[in-house]
C-alpha cells in the first residue's frame, strides 16, 4: 500500500476565510475564557502586523487596533475535517480522518484509474486550492510515515519501504509525532533522532514511556498493522455558514450561497449522485426562514443549482436580519446525466432543456411549467392532463383525426358569414357519466381570410358554428 497524507496546517482559519468576500483583511480566531482571551490563529495580513497565535487579545489590540475577530469553534473544525474526508473519498475508498488536522488515504489502488502519483498529487492540490484550504502533502508506504513526512517537507514522496526507513531514522524525535510529550522528553534526555531511539532496549522504553511509544514505532516503520478508523460518507448533506454580521438584502447572501452550493456539488460528485430537493435556511436571531428548492429531476451542476436557488431566494421577503445560512439536502437520488449526441450542433450559448426548464420554474413558479400527457377522454377540453416531474411514464395518445395546435379555453361563436368546410364531420359523444354530456360534430373550416379553424355544430347541422381551436 501507499498512503498519502494531506496535512491541513490552518484548517480552522481556512474554514472561516473561505466564506468571507475579502479574506485578505486582518482576521484572528479568538478563544479562551472571557478573562483571558487569546488568539488561536491569524491570517497572513494580521501576521504581518505582528499578531501571532497564542498572543493575548489585549496585546493584539495594542499592536493592531482594528481587525476582525471570529470565535474559534473546535466542533466546526472537526466538521470541516469530515467534509474534506468526504472530498478525499472520491480519490480513494480508504480514507481516515482520525488524526486532528490531517487526512490519510490509500492511493496505490487508484493508480490504474487516476494515473501515477504526480498526476494524483496535482489533482489533489488543484481541488484543495479550489475549495480554499492550505495544505501539505506527502507519500509513504505507511500512514504514520506519510503523516510525519508531511510535517517535514511538502511534496516528499517515498514509495519504497527501505528508503522510508532510512529517512525515518534521521527524523528528530520532536517531529516524529510520538504520543503525548514523549518527543520533547526524549530530546531533553539527549536522544535526538529515531535511529538512536530504536537502538534502545524495548523493555526499558516500555517501562519508562509506556507501550504506546513502541506501538507507534512499529506502525511507523510498517512492522505492525495500523488499525485506522476509516471514513464512511453520510447519506445527507448539512452545511452552515455563520455570517458574523446582520444581513438584510439578498445580494449579501450570494457569496455564502455560492460556497454552500459548491460544497454540496462536491459532496454529490463524491457520492456519484444528484439532489432533487433541498432547503436553504435563513437563520435569524429568533427563528428561521426556509427557502425550499425542488427540481423535477436530480441535478448536480453548480452553476445551475446556484442560479435556481438565487431565483428562489429573490422571491422571498427578508423581513428580519439574517445571521446565518444553512443548507440541508436529504433527498439525494442517483444522478443520470442527460443523453448528448456525439456531434452536438447546439449553439454554445443555448441552455440544455433540463436547465431551461428549472430556470423557468424558479422564475415563474412550480405550477407554471409542466408536461402534458394524453388522457382517455375524447372531449378536447379533457383529452390532456398536466404532469409534474419526470417520474411518470407517458402513455401513447389514442389515434384521432388532426387536432389544432391552439385549443381555446372555452368555445366561442365563429364570426364568419361564409366559412368553407374542408373536412368533417367528426362525431363526438361523451360525458354521460359525469353530468357533462357532449354531442358535437367537429369540422375543419377555412374562413374568408384563409385561416384554418376547428369548429363544431349540433349533430346533423352545418350552422351555428362554435370555434374551439386554430390550426397553425
Amino acid at each position: 500500500m501507499l498512503w498519502a497524507c494531506v496535512l491541513l496546517p490552518q484548517l480552522a482559519l481556512d474554514a472561516v476565510l473561505r466564506r468571507l468576500p475579502d479574506p485578505d483583511a486582518p482576521l484572528a480566531l479568538v478563544g479562551g475564557p472571557l478573562q483571558l482571551r487569546t488568539l488561536h490563529a491569524v491570517n497572513a495580513s494580521a501576521a504581518q502586523s505582528g499578531l501571532r497565535a497564542g498572543m493575548r487579545l489585549t496585546a493584539a489590540h495594542a499592536l493592531l487596533p482594528e481587525f476582525a475577530m471570529v470565535e474559534h469553534d473546535p466542533s466546526a473544525e472537526a466538521r470541516w475535517q469530515r467534509f474534506l474526508a468526504s472530498w478525499a473519498y472520491r480519490h480513494s475508498s480508504l480514507v481516515s480522518a482520525q488524526w486532528q488536522g490531517c487526512l490519510v488515504l490509500e492511493v496505490r489502488a487508484s493508480f490504474r484509474l487516476l494515473g501515477p502519483w504526480p498526476r494524483i498529487e496535482a489533482r489533489l492540490r488543484e481541488e484543495l486550492v479550489g475549495l480554499g484550504f492550505q495544505h501539505r502533502i506527502a507519500l509513504a508506504p505507511t500512514p504514520r510515515a506519510a503523516h510525519v513526512f508531511a510535517g517535514l517537507r511538502d511534496g516528499l514522496a517515498m514509495m519504497q519501504a527501505e528508503a522510508m526507513a532510512d529517512l525515518l531514522d534521521r527524523v528528530p524525535v520532536r517531529r516524529a509525532r510520538l504520543p503525548d510529550d514523549t518527543g520533547e522528553r526524549l530530546h531533553r534526555m539527549g536522544i535526538r533522532d529515531l535511529r538512536t531511539l530504536r537502538g534502545l532496549p524495548r523493555d526499558s522504553l516500555r517501562r519508562r514511556f509506556g507501550l504506546p511509544v513502541l506501538e507507534h514505532l512499529d506502525r511507523l516503520y510498517g512492522k505492525a498493522d495500523d488499525p485506522l478508523a476509516y471514513y464512511a460518507p453520510p447519506d445527507h448533506f448539512d452545511a452552515r455558514v455563520e455570517l458574523g454580521y446582520e444581513v438584510e438584502s439578498h445580494m449579501a447572501l450570494l457569496f455564502p450561497l455560492r460556497r454552500l452550493i459548491g460544497d454540496l456539488c462536491t459532496y454529490l460528485s463524491i457520492r456519484d449522485g444528484g439532489v432533487q430537493r433541498f432547503v436553504l435556511r435563513l437563520e435569524h436571531e429568533e427563528g428561521h426562514t426556509d427557502v425550499e428548492v425542488g427540481l423535477l429531476a436530480a441535478e448536480r451542476e453548480p452553476a445551475m443549482l446556484f442560479e435556481l436557488t438565487r431565483n428562489r431566494l429573490e422571491r422571498v421577503q427578508i423581513d428580519r436580519p439574517v445571521v446565518g445560512v444553512r443548507l440541508l439536502a436529504r433527498e439525494l437520488p442517483p444522478f443520470v446525466p442527460a443523453a448528448r449526441d456525439l456531434f452536438d450542433t447546439r449553439p454554445q450559448q443555448q441552455l440544455p432543456w433540463p436547465q431551461l426548464r428549472e430556470r423557468l420554474r424558479a422564475r415563474l413558479g412550480d405550477e407554471a411549467v409542466h408536461r402534458v400527457a394524453p388522457a382517455g377522454d375524447p372531449r378536447p377540453e379533457r383529452a390532456w392532463r398536466r404532469v409534474q416531474g419526470d417520474g411518470e411514464r407517458m402513455t401513447q395518445a389514442p389515434v384521432r383525426p388532426p387536432r389544432p395546435a391552439w385549443l381555446l379555453p372555452q368555445p366561442i361563436p365563429l364570426r364568419d358569414p361564409h366559412p368553407r368546410i374542408v373536412s368533417g364531420p367528426e362525431r363526438l359523444e361523451s360525458g354521460w357519466w359525469d353530468g357533462e354530456d357532449a354531442r358535437r360534430d367537429y369540422y375543419v373550416l377555412e374562413t374568408s381570410q384563409g385561416q384554418r379553424a376547428w369548429a363544431f355544430a349540433p349533430p346533423g347541422e352545418q350552422g351555428g358554428w362554435m370555434l374551439h381551436g386554430w390550426f397553425a
